[in-house]
């Protein structure tokens, strides 16, 4: 009996504390009754949230709280309330959310979950050095299409025999990028660069596993059990000791007068006679290291997993990848490269484009936001520092804008004269002031890349497409794509 008292007062002291953090401050918007402890976890499906989140958008509307453990977190489903908080609200949601596991390795530097003023000098920093990279003596278009002709290189090597391609579609966005911060890309059989390869590969799974999102909700406990949390903090470390060996050799070869690529543009910024003006906290050698590992991982994995799911897509609709090879015969033929200034003439290569991120929507409930300040959000009234999920599944996936949003239709982003069409709908790389800085590089990549292989290869699957299967293994983080082989047959 006096256990039996004891858990009920705990339980009504935490229901208390729930209730208080729901009206203390105004009311937060409403939402499914928390457990004690736990909050509304049980409630909610960790390989794939954004199914749970619909059927909670169903039951509360468009905005909605769920309690991880005590503490409140809002979610935000649908274009209009994803728009209003992202743009109408966009100064007050800028701050970036916690994700624990992030939070054990970035120490809240970088660019990509650092908040306040260190991360708005870093990310103006940021955009401003790779438009001038991309401006200078070798453009990263350049860039781009020399990496598509070594993958095509390596995809002949397979004489039209069945093929693994994910472990190269890794490589290729990996050496673009590497070829902006480092000023230098690797041969695909370099060991050391396969290796991080494999690290990045590791770590991506690890991070959309279901241990990762009870770690993220519960850290203070789970950090201390075995699991796989360990081996992706241990291959963090490896990246790390990757990233400090070509800084130290960059801070060797610095020439203030001839800056080669980021890496020399920040060491020149850390020397600057104008650090005064700058936050002294923002441009150090550890801010360094965390804003190259941001810009390496968003600006591979992510394009990597797209060009894998487009080449399985194609694979599956071999009848949408005919009708590209045509656009290609008819605008760039087969006497020269793809080149950007393409696009603009192949409205149908450029819709599947645009449809392959759709379908795909890598990214399903966004990188977390979180309230700057009190603030008020239509009726509620959010408490500072309250985590913001916004939904772009339910956005890129919104059947009123995309008629059977579950197909994968190209169509979705042509209109009725056969013309490019664009979507205020279309926000893979999420939208305001926290868009993705890797939006104009990642599309760039995707066009020259399958408009490249599709000049020169037919793709032939192992099966008939009508059993391919395009489901990610989960929906996490990040999408988890199954594995697929195919052919790569050099086109007549």
């Amino acid at each position: 009996v006096t256990a039996l008292g004891l858990v009920l007062c705990i339980s009504c002291l935490l229901l208390i504390s729930v209730w208080r953090k729901s009206h203390g401050k105004g009311q937060l918007p409403p939402g499914p009754v928390p457990f004690p402890i736990v909050g509304n976890m049980l409630q909610l499906d960790f390989k794939d949230i954004t199914k749970s989140f619909g059927s909670l958008a169903k039951s509360y509307g468009p905005v909605f709280t769920l309690y991880i453990g005590s503490e409140p977190v809002v979610v935000l489903y649908g274009y209009e309330a994803v728009k209003e908080a992202l743009i109408d609200h966009g100064e007050e949601f800028a701050a970036r959310g916690s994700l624990p596991i992030i939070d054990a390795v970035n120490k809240g530097l970088g660019i990509v979950f650092s908040s306040g003023e260190k991360w708005k000098q870093m990310r103006r920093f940021s955009l401003t050095t790779l438009k001038n990279l991309g401006m200078g003596k070798r453009n990263i278009e350049e860039r781009v299409q020399e990496e598509a002709k070594f993958l095509v290189e390596e995809f002949k090597k397979a004489n039209g025999q069945p093929y693994d391609p994910r472990f190269i579609l890794e490589c290729a966005p990996c050496n673009v990028i590497c070829s902006v911060i480092f000023q230098k890309r690797f041969e695909y059989d370099d060991q050391k660069f396969l290796h991080l390869v494999e690290l990045l590969q590791e770590n991506n799974k690890i991070l959309n596993s279901p241990w990762i999102q009870v770690y993220n909700f519960i850290p203070s406990l789970v950090h201390y059990l075995p699991g796989s949390h360990r081996k992706f903090l241990n291959n963090w470390k490896k990246l790390q000791t990757f990233i400090w060996e070509r800084v130290k050799k960059h801070q060797e070869t610095l020439d203030p007068n001839d800056p080669w690529d980021f890496i020399d543009y920040f060491l020149m910024k850390m020397d600057s006679l104008f650090m005064d003006y700058l936050d002294p906290t923002a441009f150090t050698m550890e801010n360094l290291a965390q804003t190259v590992s941001d810009l390496f991982i968003a600006g591979s994995e992510t394009t990597s997993i797209t060009l894998r799911y487009g080449l399985l897509l194609l694979l599956k609709h071999p009848e949408i990848a005919d009708k590209i090879r045509e656009e290609i015969d008819h605008v760039i033929g087969q006497n020269r490269s793809p080149c950007m200034k393409d696009r603009r003439s192949m409205p149908y290569t450029d819709a599947v484009v645009h449809e392959i991120q759709r379908h795909l929507d890598l990214i399903p409930s966004n990188l977390p936001h979180a309230a700057k300040q009190d603030t008020q959000f239509r009726q509620y009234a959010i408490p500072k520092g309250t985590i913001i999920f916004t939904s772009l599944t339910s956005v890129l996936y919104d059947e009123k804008v995309f008629p059977n949003a579950q197909q994968f239709d190209p169509g979705h982003f042509l209109d009725e004269s056969g013309n490019f069409k664009k979507s205020n709908y279309f926000m893979p790389f999420s939208i305001g002031k926290r868009v993705c800085v890797g939006e104009g590089l990642a599309p760039m990549e995707l066009f020259l890349v399958f408009t490249t292989i599709l000049q020169n290869f037919t793709l032939k699957p192992l099966i008939d497409p009508k059993d391919i299967n395009i489901t990610p293994i989960a929906t996490g983080f990040v999408c988890v794509l199954p594995p697929y082989e195919l052919c790569f047959l050099p086109s007549l």
